[in-house]
């Protein structure tokens, strides 16, 4: 019987990947077939699911399950029994195999698994934790293409910041238990390569951080402080963080700057063109969306985008005219398109709408909206929206007296969700998510 005993071993295994990362592979690929598990010992079959099913079955397994009994849910204790009866008569591993294998491959290999797997792989032992932070892994990790974006937010409570992400694969949240930043309070307003930029109260002091590893930077302060709303954008000067990024930082006077990583100091890159008219209306609510090289601002007056190529420093504006009955709006991006979000509020109806940026008319085309029963809840409230992530995955946070939901919105798929109340590990207490953007998890990102 140790065909047997392999058999459930690698079975069992398969499930428990199946379990901890089935849902993302079945949102990207698709159902998955169904499996039937062959009890050799007592000559019955029993089946489960991988999320789907195939519609077919073979002439063989319809007699068999037909001659079968209806299966009962068996209570959880006699499963982790079968579960640790398996483990215990597993062969071990041949060390004389495992003891040869290439670490490049190691390397290959952990760059393929999910974020929260890699991170348990580095409590494995030193020598693994060591070969995640290496440049052959960064390099590795750079070229595997990585799913949806996280969500970095903060919640502020007894003037300190509570930070928690948000994992939409997993639909799981996160609670960093180490405090990114010195100051106590700080604002994330940008992100790029796996990289989150915050900004603090003062509008002088920038820190750059990793919320995967809570590596920290401060970045130098500026030469002039402003106290006046800004809105701040982040680019990488090439693939990944290693080649470095810019921060750009611009208020309504103009006078914008850009902080280059590679330097290590801020600079001033030019003067606005005259056609531009100063000062500017920006619109704070939205944060920049970043195309490229290119970062987009949103404008309330005139209504429109902002664009700064931080490459060639050239100023580009577009009057683009609002869609009727906008309220609360915000840019986003979606595979290099431009995209607007926005709560359109007409009576006492109210629902989010999504636009995209037609590039030959500059106006906006309606491509999708929150489904009809949603917006029922909100009929009659007096609603505010605020976007936590404008990145190929938005975050939308929904307030009105007595009421706050948060939705994710997948611009791929077109797929709205419910994202599950944020509570800390040891409490019950909700807690009101306050500002938040969206970041690519990347381990090996470097401040």
């Amino acid at each position: 019987m140790g065909e047997v005993a392999a058999l459930r071993q690698l079975v069992g295994q398969v499930q428990e990947l199946w379990d901890l990362y089935g849902a993302v592979h079945a949102h990207a690929h698709g159902p998955i077939p169904r499996w039937y598990l062959l009890d050799f010992e007592h000559g019955s079959i029993k089946d489960d699911y991988c999320g789907g099913r195939t519609g077919y079955n073979s002439e063989l397994l319809k007699i068999m399950e037909a001659n079968q009994s209806p299966s009962r849910k068996r209570p959880r204790r006699d499963r982790n029994r079968e579960k640790a009866s398996v483990l215990n008569t597993a062969e071990p591993m041949n060390l004389d195999v495992w003891k040869e294998f290439p670490e490049d491959l190691f390397e290959t290999v952990i760059a393929r698994l999910p974020v929260a797997a890699i991170f348990r792989f580095r409590t494995v032992c030193r020598k693994w934790c060591s070969l995640v932070g290496s440049d052959n892994f960064s390099q590795q990790y750079s070229e595997v293409p990585h799913g949806i974006p996280w969500f970095y937010t903060i919640t502020h409570e007894n003037a300190c910041n509570n930070v928690a992400m948000y994992d939409p694969s997993l639909k799981k949240w996160h609670h960093p238990s180490v405090p990114v930043a010195p100051a106590k309070i700080v604002i994330p307003v940008a992100s790029a390569g796996g990289l989150v930029c915050l900004l603090d109260l003062s509008h002088k002091n920038f820190y750059i951080c990793n919320p995967l590893t809570q590596s920290l930077k401060e970045i130098p302060p500026r030469s002039v402080q402003a106290w006046s709303r800004v809105s701040v954008g982040m680019v990488l000067n090439g693939a990944t963080s290693v080649e470095g990024y810019k921060v750009m930082w611009l208020p309504n006077d103009g006078n914008h700057e850009v902080y280059d990583s590679m330097q290590n100091m801020w600079s001033r890159p030019g003067d606005f063109p005259p056609s531009i008219k100063l000062p500017l209306a920006l619109n704070f609510r939205s944060q920049p969306v970043a195309v490229g090289s290119t970062l987009y601002f949103m404008c309330s007056e005139p209504e429109g985008v902002l664009s700064y190529d931080v490459s060639t420093g050239i100023w580009t504006q577009f009057i683009i005219p609002l869609p009727l009955h906008l309220s609360d709006y915000t840019l986003a991006e979606f595979q290099g398109r431009i995209m607007l979000v926005g709560l359109v509020c007409k009576n006492a109806a109210a629902c989010v709408c999504i636009w995209e940026l037609q590039r030959m008319t500059l106006l906006w085309k309606e491509v999708d909206r929150m489904p009809n029963v949603w917006c029922l809840e909100f009929y009659g409230k007096h609603m505010r929206m605020t976007c936590l992530g404008n990145s190929g995955l938005l975050m939308l946070s929904l307030k009105a007296k007595r009421m706050n939901r948060l939705v994710v919105y997948d611009l791929l798929s077109k797929e709205w969700q419910k994202v599950p109340d944020c509570m800390l590990p040891c409490s019950r207490k909700k807690q009101w998510i306050a500002c938040g953007t969206a970041f690519s998890p990347c381990p090996s990102a470097v401040p």
